[in-house]
């Protein structure tokens, strides 16, 4: 470019030109050769030399290009994710829990901590949990590298460490903080509240030494009962220990975790027991710690593996009441009166009947029929029945013992030899009366409940919703990835899963919010760079430019649009 001077009566003007310089033989130097005039500079048409610059930069390479426009000695150093940390920090904030995180105090023993610091972990260790689950050792590398959080400009273990044990001993005046807010935010109504429990393994040889413990499964102090345990004995077992695994794997100790959500899936609060703690237990402690949580009527909606008489007994006290799944293959008398009933069923949707059938003075029971699962049971059993059919073909001719061996390979298998009976003589058949028994619990599932106001429509829907649980589930284990737990102290196992709950949390109200999966929000956001720029001037970090995807993600969840400049350091005189 080629500036001119001229003056004339508004004094001096400046004009540009895009000129070559030649080599001129005669005089001996380089002769700007003016190719193309621009016109006075104050006023150039700016928009025109951006569209030919634009043009002119598609014939270089995209690095090429982003080189010849950058300022002189400006160098593109780095390029992290932006946008997930970005929209789960808003969350965070508008939750309050950055304040909360400074309401709950200090820790009762050891040094004084910096809240601000502790806070900024914690949320780089949720989000962690949302966008890139690793252990708290990677964790702390991705957020000093690999991630760009806003007043956390790197970590490492320790603090991470650090912060959770803070959050295991704060954990309960955070959780009910925590709920006031999500409850003012979306304005939830806990009317219905989902609970269910599910286990998660370690790999190790040996469980873990058995110490004393309460009937909520906390460690005693010293050996002694706590207070609020005064009345019940002391019962030693090891945190992660050998029980009943709900991931098929009881070779190896586990703890168990229970959720309680609400009708929309938000996730209320989280425990944790020893791996041997059972489901028929855990429940009345659940009830007594959201007794203080000053909730209006609560209906528990539980599956059957809490359906025990002493635990409906414990959930109809105050004003609580429970919707409960029965065992319809428990034999119990109740059962066979309620599907010995007859009466018409009433069609609530697509998929689902129901029929109300009365056999208590104090508990309603709902029968509900799903056609389209009664076709899939029914298809179900005429495989098994086919394949039961072939082993035992042509078993009367083998010897009693050969017989024996044989029955007992198809005992091992539950869903065979529930068709299976043995005649006087030892011969093997199928059971005709239990195939017909089956037959009619096809597609059908028995609901107690002991609300009397509830419709039965609303009680069928409501434990329908139970599904919002195990799909809580799902996700923490595909994609908050809660194992492998990389932690050996129990009370680092606590907090861990504490942050889980918390990750999942945030990615519910993005979910509800957008009505869109996590997955997908999550692609698209990590697609928001931030470019890290140094020069002789300092240093800046520039966001790159919304889609149109991210735009209608920020707009549906009320998050502004970032700043295109996030940081600006200017070099040091």
């Amino acid at each position: 470019m080629k500036t001119t001077k001229r003056e004339n009566k508004s004094g001096t003007v400046r004009y540009l030109h895009l000129a070559h310089n030649e080599w001129d033989p005669i005089k001996g130097r380089a002769v700007p050769k003016v190719l193309f005039t621009f016109g006075r500079e104050d006023e150039l048409d700016r928009d025109a030399v951006r569209r030919l610059v634009a043009s002119l930069s598609r014939l270089l390479e995209p690095g090429e290009a982003l080189a010849a426009a950058a300022a002189p000695d400006l160098e593109f150093t780095c390029s992290v994710p932006f946008g997930g940390t970005y929209v789960l920090d808003h969350l965070w904030r508008r939750l309050k829990i950055d304040q909360i995180v400074g309401r709950v105090g200090q820790p009762k023993r050891g040094r004084r901590r910096n809240m601000t610091t502790t806070e900024r972990v914690l949320f780089g260790l949720v989000a962690n949990r949302a966008l890139a689950p690793s252990s708290k050792l990677a964790a702390a590398d991705w957020i000093t590298h690999d991630v760009h959080i806003d007043g956390l400009p790197g970590t490492d273990d320790d603090a991470c460490y650090r912060a959770m044990d803070w959050l295991h001993e704060v954990k309960d005046d955070l959780e009910k903080q925590v709920f006031d807010e999500v409850a003012t935010l979306l304005n939830l109504e806990v009317d219905l509240l989902f609970f269910d429990t599910t286990s998660t393994y370690f790999e190790l040889e040996q469980p873990d030494e058995p110490v004393a413990r309460d009937s909520r499964g906390d460690r005693l102090a010293g050996g002694h009962n706590s207070s609020h345990d005064s009345e019940r004995e002391s019962t030693p077992a090891g945190f992660r220990t050998h029980g009943k695994s709900k991931d098929s794997r009881d070779d190896l100790p586990q703890i168990v975790i229970g959720m309680a959500v609400t009708r929309d899936g938000i996730p209320v609060r989280c425990w944790c027991w020893p791996g041997n703690a059972s489901d028929q237990n855990v429940i009345r402690q659940v009830k007594d710690d959201m007794r203080d949580w000053t909730l209006s009527k609560i209906v528990w909606v539980t599956d059957r593996g809490f359906s025990s008489t002493e635990n409906r007994r414990y959930l109809r006290q105050g004003d609580h009441a429970y919707i409960i799944g029965e065992k319809l293959r428990s034999g119990s008398a109740e059962v066979k009166a309620a599907l010995s009933r007859q009466g018409r069923y009433t069609e609530i949707s697509g998929n689902m009947r129901i029929k109300e059938v009365r056999i208590s003075d104090t508990d309603r029971f709902l029968i509900c029929h799903n056609p389209e699962a009664a076709e899939r049971d029914a298809h179900t059993r005429e495989q098994l029945l086919a394949q039961l059919t072939d082993l035992i073909d042509g078993s009367d001719a083998l010897s009693e013992f050969k017989r024996g061996e044989l029955r007992g390979k198809i005992t091992a298998k539950p869903g065979l030899n529930r068709y299976l009976k043995a005649t006087p003589a030892g011969k093997l058949r199928i059971d005709a009366a239990k195939v017909k028994a089956e037959a009619n619990l096809d597609g059908k599932y028995l609901l107690r409940c002991s609300d009397p106001q509830l419709s039965a429509t609303d009680i069928a829907l409501g434990y329908k919703q139970l599904l919002e649980v195990e799909r809580g589930w799902r996700d923490m284990k595909q994609i908050i990835d809660l194992r492998p737990v990389y932690h050996r102290l129990e009370e680092r196992i606590r907090a861990h899963v504490i942050l889980c709950w918390l990750a999942l949390l945030l990615i519910r109200i993005i979910e509800t919010t957008t009505g869109s999966t996590w997955p997908i929000c999550r692609r698209e956001l990590e697609r928001l760079h931030l470019g890290t720029f140094t020069g002789p001037a300092g240093l800046f970090r520039q966001v790159t430019a919304l889609t149109k995807l991210q735009q209608d993600l920020l707009a549906k969840l009320a998050i502004p649009a970032p700043k295109q400049v996030i940081d600006l350091k200017p070099a040091d005189r």
